[in-house]
């Protein structure tokens, strides 16, 4: 089962700036997200950007990288654009790999992969991992995922679903603890190229514009997403100062 890894890289971030260029332990970030991707067994990895100083940066550590249109609204539009210049064919397994992921573990990017390879009903391949804390469940950064008896999602929210009527009337804001029934969407993806050309000549749906969450236009159009849970922890991406500090801690101790 062969899939390619694609990066998608914007140079634009509100609240770190040149994001992919910021250096980590002596080498940019997009290089350590790219090396992540590398190792997992791929047959392909591409970055994927919109902004020329983030090729250079990638063809001075030998990367594949593709420039794509600054007109991308989302990574999923993005990736698009790399199936089409590649001219992919419609079957070939694509895994999306955030460019803000740099302690990405290898097994949950071969999981997806898998995953979809084997879910011949499925459009799309993702990841969840349970909820243990009541900060995560009512954070609307944290992503809920509420799936069917078959591993298949019903509903993605920013709002802690499913909403336990009696637990959440009689104690507020605290989490269930007799059994286990929320879990967070790990935005890790798999997709058919064939199924990202098709994404992107759907319209946009007013569900995926209220939750600010693009797999809900999978849902929308009749897609299938198939979520498991993940074979490892995930560590948190980065998307601001303490979370590029906390990486950068890490990744110096380690290296």
């Amino acid at each position: 089962m062969g899939y390619v890894v694609v990066i998608p890289a914007r140079l634009g971030s509100q609240r770190l700036p040149g994001k992919p260029l910021l250096n980590i332990a002596g080498k940019p970030l997009i290089q350590h997200v790219y090396e992540r991707g590398l190792a997992c067994g791929a047959e392909a990895v591409y970055i994927a950007t919109d902004h020329q100083d983030i090729i250079d940066v990638a063809h001075s550590f030998g990367a594949n990288v593709i420039m794509t249109s600054t007109d991308h609204v989302s990574g999923t539009d993005r990736l698009a654009e790399v199936v089409n210049q590649c001219a992919f064919d419609d079957s070939q397994i694509v895994v999306n790999l955030q460019g803000d992921e740099p302690l990405m573990p290898m097994a949950p990017l071969r999981q997806v992969a898998l995953n979809l390879a084997r879910d011949k009903a499925a459009s799309v391949a993702t990841l969840c991992e349970p909820i243990t804390c009541v900060e995560s469940l009512f954070n609307p950064n944290v992503v809920k995922v509420v799936c069917d008896h078959a591993g298949y999602a019903l509903y993605f929210s920013r709002a802690p679903i499913p909403w336990d009527r009696a637990e959440f009337t009689n104690e507020p804001g605290q989490l269930p603890l007799k059994k286990q029934q929320h879990f967070r969407h790990i935005g890790l993806y798999a997709y058919r190229a064939g199924f990202l050309r098709k994404y992107t000549q759907w319209a946009s749906c007013a569900v995926e514009q209220a939750e600010a969450l693009e797999q809900l236009r999978v849902l929308w159009h009749g897609g299938r997403i198939h979520v498991a849970l993940s074979e490892a922890e995930i560590p948190p991406g980065i998307d601001t100062e303490a979370d590029l500090a906390r990486v950068r801690r890490y990744l110096e101790s380690v290296s």
